[in-house]
């Protein structure tokens, strides 16, 4: 693939592509150039004559959910232009769960948030040990609006609610334990094991795989799109909120938000 990209390496070689996200100095977090090359690189990959697609992170994090420049960027966005950017990580979501070809994510260090999302949204993840998950939004006044679509089907909806209320951080053994990653990896091997999988996959039919997952996405697609239109439109909307605006300050202020939705406590 000869195709140039700012925050990404692409390969391609015998029968699988690549992407690499390659923010290491970052842990690779997303910005919308990121996800803008990621959605250009995915319709190059779908004409290639590969039948594998494998996702990973350059350095030692796979990607550490939203870039902090843009998140200080958000304060200041109409309402409109939060619209636009809700649009595109729907879109890179939805465009990776129903990408026609076999995605495997081999997380070889911290996913969160976004991060997340994108192991959530493919066929096969591996993690290393050392791995941390977690869909934090709440915790900066933000709604895991778009990945819960894809999270409750995945893991049950008791675990998703758990994950997607607390925001809290969890391990690789116990993202494998609840489903979202199909088994950890020692580092060493994490290259091998994709490696195995990939060759199993190249022995099936091209025809049949893109059929199967073609048919594994019919069957979701008119929920998805209602709930990620719906969801798109909560995420827009509380950016606008003062909650919002409180997380982002004590995030990058790294001090204990106080909640302007919270009441405060009076004397009796």
């Amino acid at each position: 693939m000869t195709a140039d990209y700012s925050s990404l390496r692409v390969t391609h070689a015998d029968g699988v592509a690549r992407i690499t996200l390659n923010r290491p100095e970052k842990k690779n977090a997303l910005t919308p150039q990121m996800i803008d090359e990621i959605l250009r690189a995915l319709d190059a990959i779908e004409n290639c004559s590969c039948d594998v697609l494998v996702f990973t992170g350059a350095g030692d994090a796979f990607c550490a959910g939203l870039d902090i420049e843009h998140l200080k960027a958000m304060v200041s966005k109409s309402l409109e232009e939060h619209r636009v950017d809700a649009d595109r990580v729907a879109r890179l979501m939805r465009r990776i769960y129903d990408f026609p070809k076999v995605t495997i994510a081999a997380v070889n260090g911290a996913a969160i948030a976004g991060g997340t999302g994108i192991v959530s949204v493919c066929d096969f993840s591996y993690a290393v040990p050392g791995a941390k998950f977690g869909y934090t939004e709440v915790r900066i006044g933000f709604v895991p609006a778009i990945v819960s679509s894809f999270l409750g089907p995945l893991v049950g909806e008791r675990v998703a609610r758990d994950l997607l209320l607390t925001g809290r951080l969890f391990a690789s053994e116990e993202a494998a334990a609840i489903g979202l990653i199909n088994a950890v990896v020692e580092p060493a091997e994490l290259e091998n094991r994709v490696a195995a999988q990939v060759k199993v996959l190249l022995a099936n039919s091209p025809a049949s795989l893109k059929a199967t997952k073609k048919l594994l996405s019919s069957y979701t697609r008119a929920r998805l799109d209602f709930e990620l239109e719906h969801g798109m439109q909560e995420n827009a909307g509380m950016r606008k909120e003062k909650d919002f605006l409180e997380g982002v300050a004590s995030f990058l202020e790294r001090r204990a938000p106080v909640w302007p939705s919270r009441p405060k406590a009076t004397d009796h």
